[in-house]
């Protein structure tokens, strides 16, 4: 029988003379990355069933040294017939200290023809498809990952905080989290906290905990990414003759606003600098739209004083 020759060394990154330790640590690493629960990209699930496989064949000395003496002429994807009498070694039952019947698989369902070719297809307890079965609960697995969502205030989000929330553990329990929410978390954006969520089986790594970020919506600050806005009422006089007004920021600090003469309702004035962390020393804009404002009732000084606008300016709003 041929099937597609498996590279194992090239599936987890390792060279054919890593260490047990080494080809552990991509294991875990491929593994965590490529978890169906993680990885949701198309073929995650199969490319998981790969790294499983490759594992489970190199971190055993035993079926690494029947591995690699296939050879290193066998290249990924090519043709590969099992060598004569490989069929009689994986059926080996007893005195034989190099016997399948001594190891233990811990992987799942699922490998590949290429695995069955060399290791047995309903072997029996003389092959590894029985020997997966019995040792699959006691083999490394990474844990499941908890998600879960973190309602914030745009103040949070805009300074940093620390949140404690509990999240159903996935195992029928409850699990109480205290959070970091860093300086910049966008609404929408995902924090990953690795190794918090459930915890792994047969000393495999646990999962991660996902908390999916929901910015409250404020009284004053719309959220555009990184930029925040908000309308700024202003006075007639102080949208004609021009004006500096003190306006409060999301960290509960007072900046100056500028407000150039002759500035009209629906003008937008950008404050670099004043928006939401973007990381390395950098920040939004604060984007202030000014509305002007006139009083709804006039005091008598009032009037007069409109009135004598009306009556010294040539300003017409609507000549084009």
């Amino acid at each position: 029988m041929s099937v597609k020759f498996q590279d194992y060394y090239a599936t987890l990154g390792v060279d054919r003379s890593a260490t047990r330790e080494q080809i552990q640590s991509a294991y875990r690493k491929l593994a965590r990355k490529h978890h169906p629960d993680v990885d949701k990209t198309p073929g995650a699930t199969q490319r998981f069933a790969q790294i499983g496989e490759a594992y489970e064949v190199l971190k055993n000395e035993k079926t690494r040294k029947r591995y690699d003496a296939l050879g290193a002429r066998w290249k990924e994807g090519e043709e590969f017939t099992p060598p004569p009498g490989w069929e009689n070694a994986r059926s080996t039952r007893g005195g034989d200290r190099e016997g399948f019947q001594t190891f233990e698989f811990d992987g799942g369902d699922g490998f590949s023809s290429f695995f069955e070719a060399l290791f047995g297809n309903a072997a029996g307890p003389a092959g590894f498809r029985g020997a997966r079965r019995r040792g699959a609960e006691r083999g490394p697995r990474i844990g499941q990952s908890i998600e879960g969502t973190v309602e914030i205030e745009l103040e949070d989000a805009y300074s940093g905080a620390t949140k404690t929330l509990t999240l159903d553990d996935g195992q029928g329990g409850a699990r109480t989290y205290e959070v970091k929410i860093p300086a910049g978390t966008t609404d929408g954006g995902t924090i990953r906290l690795r190794g918090q969520g459930s915890p792994g089986a047969g000393g495999g790594p646990p999962g991660d905990l996902l908390l999916h970020i929901a910015i409250r919506p404020h009284v004053r600050f719309d959220l555009s990414g990184h930029d925040l806005a908000t309308v700024l009422a202003i006075a007639p006089w102080e949208a004609a003759l021009g004006a500096k007004i003190g306006l409060r920021i999301p960290d509960a600090s007072e900046v100056t606003l500028t407000v150039p003469p002759g500035s009209s309702s629906g003008k937008k004035l950008r404050m670099r600098g004043l928006g939401m962390p973007r990381g390395h020393g950098e920040r939004g804009d604060l984007i202030v739209e000014l509305r002007i404002l006139v009083p709804e009732t006039l005091s008598d000084a009032e009037r007069r004083a409109f009135e004598e606008l009306a009556r010294a300016s040539r300003f017409d709003p609507r000549k084009s």
